[in-house]
């Protein structure tokens, strides 16, 4: 009787201590929808690891990625943890709810198939398990036993052939009423969801397997990237990479705010445990001081509130334990990207410490560049008095300051100076030989300019056509074409000529010698052999003297500068001279004089004037009739 009574005192007081526990103990309660949303951020998270894999650039960076990837992985697998413990408690509330309030609609009848669809699943592994015994006994037995057996395995394998066959047909209407979105169905079955997204995460499903399989999940890592280049050297390259670390510390910097929201998350959901904890911890303490007592009705009572106790600490445990283990491996994660950013960061300010160097002295030195070009252009102004020299030294300026900044500009800003000679010699490869007439031109340029080059005004012959320069342009030159005869008249014509003309010996390209202006003309008489050759010659030569001697003083400076300026060459004197010619008609005398350019065409008409007079006056001095006129005149341009 006193057994019976220590019983009904249990079965009494346990609900009491339960009930007494509760409404001491603070209230924590998780919704359905708190606890989707938490693991819908906890998912989108998990998926921020592709990010960070994208900006790896060296093998530090990758050893960061991969363990991020391990401490995301139990962060989710953690997550889910969680959510699995709460849905089992959500589950029952929201049952009891439901069943108390006589609503058997709905998600109490999605339970109540799953609990009977549990029992059947524990019904098969009874069957299945007594039929492996009776099989292992059937082996050892005979005779009548071995009948007995056999007619009892029938029997067995039937039930599990029902039993297998209902769990099937209930399975089947389990998933697809927790797959099923309408109000009352799967809606509400807050576990079918729960592991819908599981199946979303690779790690959850991988952190499902058992014993090999799990290790070797968990052990995966991603190729890490090679080893980190040096910083660029030029300023493009610099000024690219400084953008590319910029982005990279943004991308950084989300992902630390991401990690800083769902760790706030993680710490509201443990709040309301911690507190749990404290106050179950409190009261288990308060529970074991108590001062012992032989009184059955009190140690009945006192086991009743400590399995109350023991059973609420191990669900609320069931809940705190991966929420603080997720807190932890949070804060680590967080210190990885401080740690990521921060080096980021020292790069960045390195980099941009070291571009700002280059461009300081890139401008201090195309300060002094330009300042040195200034001097040089007012040196030549001040130094060249020459129009034609200045104008070679101006160009010349232009051209090596051109170049000195082209070079400059070209090492400062290329990061790669051996892609960069190769691209040079490819491109400038192209350009010879696409533009190798212009590229030949514009060096003929230089050797016009030059010392014994031409300048405007110059009368220059070119393939044969005589003309006066007019222009010279870095491609070609320009010329205004003269008649024949050596007189200054224009054709009319402008003839453009390339410079390349220098290098082309069969173009026969003829100028004048720097300050002359001076050609040769001849005047030929042929007579007869009986005539006194020698008094001829005289008259003749006496003429054209004379008429000589009114521009000598001219032809005479003309010939001093031509010594000053051939100094190396042998220069002949510039006056009239004769020769004789022997020809099947008699003798040609020639009389050989040179003439001003600009009054050309008035010498040689005042010359054969002259001699036709002469020839008038001495009857002695008559020419060969043989058809011809008696006076032969001919220019001869002098270079």
């Amino acid at each position: 009787m006193r057994s019976i009574r220590l019983i009904i005192v249990f079965i009494v007081l346990a609900p009491c201590a339960a009930v007494s526990f509760s409404q001491t103990a603070p209230e924590f309660k998780v919704t359905s929808a708190s606890l989707l949303q938490y693991l819908n951020r906890t998912i989108g998270w998990y998926r921020q690891l592709d990010a960070q894999r994208q900006i790896v650039t060296d093998s530090e960076e990758a050893m960061t990625v991969n363990e991020n990837q391990r401490i995301v992985d139990q962060v989710a697998l953690l997550a889910f943890e969680f959510a699995r413990a709460e849905a089992e408690l959500i589950e029952k509330e929201e049952v009891s709810a439901q069943a108390g309030s006589g609503d058997e609609s709905g998600l109490y009848r999605y339970h109540a198939l799953r609990r009977t669809l549990t029992s059947l699943d524990q019904q098969v592994l009874a069957n299945q398990r007594e039929l492996e015994s009776l099989e292992q006994m059937l082996a050892n037995s005979t005779g009548a036993q071995r009948e007995t057996l056999q007619h009892r395995i029938a029997e067995i394998q039937s039930e599990l052939g029902l039993a297998q066959v209902r769990r099937e047909s209930l399975k089947s209407m389990a998933d697809f009423v927790g797959g099923s979105s309408a109000d009352g169905l799967g809606a509400t079955g807050i576990r079918e969801k729960i592991e819908a997204l599981a199946r979303t995460v690779p790690a959850v499903l991988a952190g499902t397997r058992t014993g090999k399989e799990t290790a070797v999940a968990g052990e995966q890592t991603y190729p890490a990237a090679g080893v980190r280049r040096s910083a660029p050297a030029g300023i493009w390259g610099l000024t690219a990479d400084l953008f590319a670390l910029s982005a990279r510390m943004q991308t950084l910097r989300g992902i630390i705010e991401w990690t800083d929201t769902l760790s706030q998350d993680s710490r509201t959901l443990r709040t309301p445990l911690v507190s749990t904890m404290r106050e179950l911890s409190k009261q288990g303490d308060e529970l074991a001081s108590r001062t012992d007592t032989t009184d059955p009705i009190f140690l009945i009572q006192e086991k009743a509130m400590l399995d109350a106790l023991t059973a609420q600490f191990k669900r609320t445990s069931a809940s705190f334990l991966p929420l603080s283990k997720q807190g932890i491996l949070l804060e680590v994660y967080r210190k990885n990207l401080a740690n990521w950013q921060s080096a980021l960061a020292a790069r960045h300010a390195a980099e941009l410490n070291t571009l700002l160097i280059r461009l300081g002295f890139l401008l201090a030195f195309l300060t002094v560049v330009i300042g040195g070009a200034a001097l040089w252009r007012r040196a030549i102004f001040r130094f060249v008095r020459d129009p034609r020299r200045r104008y070679q030294y101006l160009l010349i300026r232009k051209i090596v300051f051109g170049c000195v900044i082209a070079v400059a500009l070209i090492f400062s800003f290329a990061s790669e100076l051996g892609s960069v000679a190769t691209f040079a010699g490819l491109i400038t490869a192209g350009i010879a030989v696409a533009l190798q007439s212009v590229i030949l031109s514009v060096v003929g340029y230089f050797f016009l300019i030059g010392k014994y080059g031409i300048r405007v005004g110059d009368r220059v012959q070119v393939a044969g056509i005589t003309g006066e320069v007019m222009d010279i342009g870095l491609v070609r030159f320009h010329m205004l074409e003269l008649v024949s005869g050596g007189e200054k008249t224009a054709s009319g014509r402008v003839v453009a000529v390339s410079n390349s003309v220098v290098f082309q010996a069969n173009q026969g390209f003829f100028k004048q010698i720097p300050g002359t202006d001076f050609v040769w003309h001849e005047v030929t008489l042929a007579v007869p052999p009986d005539v006194d050759y020698g008094l001829v010659e005289k008259r003749l030569l006496g003429v054209v003297t004379d008429i000589y001697s009114e521009y000598r003083e001219e032809m005479e400076k003309q010939y001093r500068h031509m010594e000053k300026t051939l100094a190396n060459a042998p220069v002949g004197a510039l006056q009239p001279a004769s020769r004789l010619q022997l020809t099947p008609s008699g003798l040609e005398i020639s009389i050989r004089y040179p003439v001003d350019l600009v009054h050309a065409s008035e010498i040689d008409d005042r010359v054969t004037r002259e001699l036709l007079s002469a020839l008038d006056r001495e009857p002695g001095l008559k020419a060969v009739d043989s058809g011809k006129p008696p006076l032969r005149l001919k220019t001869e341009i002098s270079g």
